[in-house]
């Protein structure tokens, strides 16, 4: 699978429509100038709101910067995911967007597994030349010597 196709898991159809607006009316509109300013006054809560999907979530970890950088990335892989297909089931895109995420992921892997091979059987080839380079200088001092 080429990594730069945004349709690698697409369904073909998706009968669902969200409103208008699209926005889910069960849940309340939130900013996120309104939660930061709660977290805020609250030192106990998250210390990051990110906005991923159209969907406010409280983050917490040592380095805001990556969890933004994260963020970041689930969204537009999200909005990749909705873009090129037909659903609008935020949960359906959500999986379709982690299954292209997983599938950057195995083929990164296999990228670095198949050149970690390659660098140990370069090192043990050339080990085995230095050793045999060694061997020949050791066997001429020997008979020099």
């Amino acid at each position: 699978m080429n990594e730069n196709d945004p349709q690698r898991y697409f369904p073909e159809s998706d009968s669902q429509e969200l409103n208008p607006s699209g926005h889910d009316e069960s849940r309340p509109l939130e900013t996120v100038e309104a939660v930061q300013r709660e977290i805020a006054q609250d030192d106990s809560s998250c210390n990051l709101v990110v906005d991923i999907y159209d969907q406010i979530y409280h983050l917490r970890g040592p380095d805001p910067r990556y969890l933004e950088q994260l963020s970041a990335l689930v969204d537009a892989k999200m909005r990749a995911v909705a873009k090129h297909g037909t659903t609008v089931d935020s949960l359906r895109v959500a999986v379709l967007a982690a299954l292209n995420i997983a599938d950057e992921l195995v083929s990164l892997r296999q990228q670095r597994d198949a050149l970690s091979g390659n660098i140990a059987l370069n090192i043990k080839s050339r080990t085995e030349t230095l050793a045999e380079m060694l061997d020949a200088v050791l066997e001429e001092n020997r008979k020099a010597g």
